[in-house]
């Protein structure tokens, strides 16, 4: 009887390993069609009649300033994206009025990226990479 009390939480501990490491997503989301690829230096997505929150964390280097741009290429509805620090405060706020941001990111390397839609369809990316420091 305890044997198959393990497995579920097994499968719990290893979905919330995932979830902290950046590979889980955590969502909820009412759409008629949705897929995100989160990936290393960028997160895209797909949706039809979209709306929710798509939540995963971001790693990002210590003590380095990060540049953000959304593009967002939506027939209708809103998308906006938060980068959160670890304690859920919004640290940058991007949306389709305000597409880019810059932020040095200090302490902890663990921050949170969440998508926020209403009612949007079509396609958004956001990319960030380091900010360029080279002097010409």
């Amino acid at each position: 009887m305890l044997g198959w009390l393990c497995i579920p939480l097994a499968f719990a501990i290893g979905m919330y390993l995932l979830y902290r490491q950046g590979v889980g997503v955590a969502k909820c989301i009412a759409a008629v069609m949705f897929a995100f690829w989160p990936k290393k230096d960028r997160d895209k997505v797909t949706l039809k009649s979209c709306s929710g929150w798509v939540q995963h964390v971001g790693r990002f280097s210590k003590n380095q300033v990060y540049e953000f741009v959304l593009d967002s290429r939506l027939s209708n509805g809103t998308a906006e994206v938060f980068l959160l620090d670890r304690g859920k405060r919004i640290l940058l706020h991007l949306s389709q009025s305000a597409p880019y941001g810059k932020i040095e990111l200090v302490g902890s390397g663990r921050y949170y990226l969440r998508w926020k839609f209403t009612a949007a369809t079509g396609t958004c990316e956001l990319c960030w990479q380091l900010e360029d420091t080279t002097i010409a």
